[in-house]
């Protein structure tokens, strides 16, 4: 079997361990880093598993750890989400050489380029009918803070231009939700299951509705969800700016997946009570739910849309913030005259060559068929896990599966049980997940799937 390139034909393909290159002195490496480096939602010093990447190539991470002996393993989480065309894409590879060569980084107040001009066009093609302005920001969590200032002051600006006193600043959210780690994006995380409880006197305190019920609930459940949803909106509509989800898929809230019906009823109750509604597509855009957009599960097309992780096809942090004419606007001509916010790297060029590149890939629509069978391989290899007497729910969704535990994992064994059957798995909370790339071979989905009941066996056993 011939190593893969991961670039978007090799879709559904096997693939062999590449060749390794020469790497690091990896036990040197990690001792380095556990002298110096802080790791995301760790301590210090931080006793928990780490590995080394000496190499990438295709869906394969090459991993050494501190005894010095190195593997090959799938990675079933695209780098949290992102990597979905693989690593050393030669789409992608090549677009960052050629954008290098040209200039790597300019200011975007007052200048312009090509490359951030065809990016906002090539966003805007994909996108639902109704986007007409992109602004481009840093990361995600920037992305959620762009998307609630735009809320903001378009209710500012409304009730200035129509001379209310109305202050509506408050943003309403799913229980269950994540949308990042900045303040303003924390205060809309769910505030007891998610990370930022200690935080809750330092944040703005919003509305949270309950959590939908899941996907191919009864209706009458669906139903007692929406009496509750609408009577929480209409009870706070004077101080509601909008809504914020994230659509039919909450990622790091639990994989929790929910009946499209929902998004329907909030795109209702946002036109009626005049609030933006704002979808977060972060983990959902670009193919990941089998869909291209998670709002197109419901055909409803929100006021503003977040994307990134997968734009860049992991390659470089950026993402974009997506909205219309009237909003846009809207919040021009009020009392600011100016939407409020200019990350430095905003339209950074690099980033826009590979967004670009990342887009085109989408945009010939292989990700389609490859999601479709991502899916069915999952569906098949975790079906029997829902038996485990420790397994809670298993729940599979385009290219994603979660298998909730009963109790919280031990993110030390999991590993390394992952690690052990070749596959590189990042456990949180009660949940066992993979989101692989979409080039990923039906035998390495297969893997994918030995990988998380392998994990469940070793939880069964301590």
């Amino acid at each position: 079997m011939s190593a893969s390139t991961g670039s978007a034909t090799t879709a559904g393909t096997a693939a062999a361990d590449p060749p390794a290159r020469p790497g690091p002195d990896a036990a040197g490496l990690l001792a380095r880093d556990r002298a110096h480096v802080w790791h995301p939602y760790a301590a210090v010093p931080d006793s928990g598993p780490l590995s080394a990447v000496t190499d990438a190539q295709g869906v394969r991470l090459r991993l050494a750890d501190e005894a010095g002996r190195e593997r090959w393993v799938i990675d079933a989480m695209s780098s949290w989400w992102c990597m979905i065309h693989g690593y050393r894409n030669p789409v992608l590879d090549e677009a960052l050489h050629r954008q290098v060569d040209q200039f790597s980084h300019v200011m975007f107040g007052g200048l312009t380029h090509e490359g951030a001009v065809d990016l906002a066009e090539t966003l805007l093609a994909l996108a639902p009918d109704g986007m007409s302005r992109v602004f481009l920001a840093d990361s995600g969590s920037v992305a959620v803070e762009v998307a609630l200032k735009m809320a903001r002051q378009y209710q500012i600006s409304r009730a200035h231009r129509v001379g209310s006193r109305l202050t509506r600043t408050r943003i309403a959210a799913l229980r269950g939700g994540y949308h990042g780690d900045t303040l303003g994006a924390m205060s809309v995380c769910d505030p007891v299951t998610g990370m930022h409880a200690h935080f809750a006197d330092s944040m703005p305190h919003e509305l949270f509705l309950p959590r939908p019920p899941r996907m191919g609930a009864p209706r009458e459940e669906l139903e007692r969800w929406a009496e509750e949803a609408r009577g929480l909106l209409h009870a706070h509509r004077d101080v509601l700016a909008g809504v914020i989800v994230e659509p039919v898929l909450q990622g790091a809230g639990g994989m929790w997946t929910y009946d499209p019906a929902a998004l329907t009823l909030l795109r209702e109750e946002t036109r009626a009570l005049d609030l933006v509604l704002i979808a977060d597509e972060i983990a959902t855009g670009f193919g990941r739910t089998g869909r291209l957009f998670g709002c197109d599960w419901a055909e409803v097309v929100p006021d503003i849309i977040t994307v990134g992780k997968s734009m860049t096809g992991g390659y470089l942090t950026q993402s974009a913030v997506l909205t219309g004419e009237d909003l846009a606007r809207e919040i021009s001509s009020g009392p600011q005259g100016a939407l409020m916010h200019g990350p430095t790297f905003m339209a950074n060029p690099l980033a826009c060559a590979v967004s670009r590149a990342s887009l085109g890939l989408i945009g010939t629509g292989r990700w389609q068929p490859a999601v479709t069978r991502i899916e069915a391989g999952l569906a098949a290899g975790t079906a029997r896990l829902a038996e485990s007497p420790i397994v809670a729910d298993v729940r599979v969704l385009g290219a994603t599966a979660a298998v909730e535990l009963t109790r919280p994992v031990d993110l030390r064994v999991a590993t390394r049980a992952a690690l052990d059957a070749g596959v590189w798995l990042r456990p949180f909370g009660r949940t066992v997940y993979a989101m692989p790339p979409y080039v990923t071979s039906r035998e390495d989905i297969a893997t994918i799937c030995a990988a998380l009941g392998a994990v469940v066996s070793a939880e069964e056993a301590r």
